[in-house]
């Protein structure tokens, strides 16, 4: 338990740091920050990472976002297609699916994706159903 715990801060933590240096960067994010830090939490979940494992794999982590964030800003600054987006995304993947397996096991890599995935279909979802519950708790009421 207290090794789940240690986990949990060390990533938070990494990642407080990390965040503060792209809002510095980037200026305005809104909720991005706030996404960040569920998704860590997520990501952290999944993986059950070891503190040897954690140490190693966050700060890649990091130098991972940073590179998708800075590949989809310029995407959308230069108008950029779709097709060739995705294919720039996919090539960070690649390189640094190379890297993430320094750092830990295969079988945690793939998991890593795959959660990646995951938590913008869990998001999505969670969204839509704080929107449905919105538009429920907007009705006015019909009583007798």
């Amino acid at each position: 338990m207290k090794k789940i715990i240690l986990i949990i801060v060390m990533a938070l933590g990494i990642s407080a740091v990390s965040l503060a240096q792209d809002d510095n960067d980037a200026g305005q994010k809104g909720n991005g920050s706030r996404i960040e830090a569920l998704k860590i939490a997520y990501l952290t979940k999944k993986l059950n990472l070891s503190t040897d494992e954690a140490q190693k794999f966050w700060p890649i982590y990091n130098e991972y976002m940073g590179e998708i964030r800075k590949t989809r800003i310029d995407a959308r600054q230069n108008q950029e297609g779709e097709i060739p987006t995705e294919e720039k995304l996919l090539n960070i993947r690649k390189k640094y699916n190379g890297e993430f397996n320094k750092a830990l096991s295969s079988e945690k890599v793939n998991t890593f994706f795959k959660a990646e995935k995951e938590f913008g279909t869990v998001l999505q979802k969670e969204l839509l159903e704080r929107r449905m519950q919105k538009m429920e708790n907007r009705r006015p009421f019909r009583g007798n």
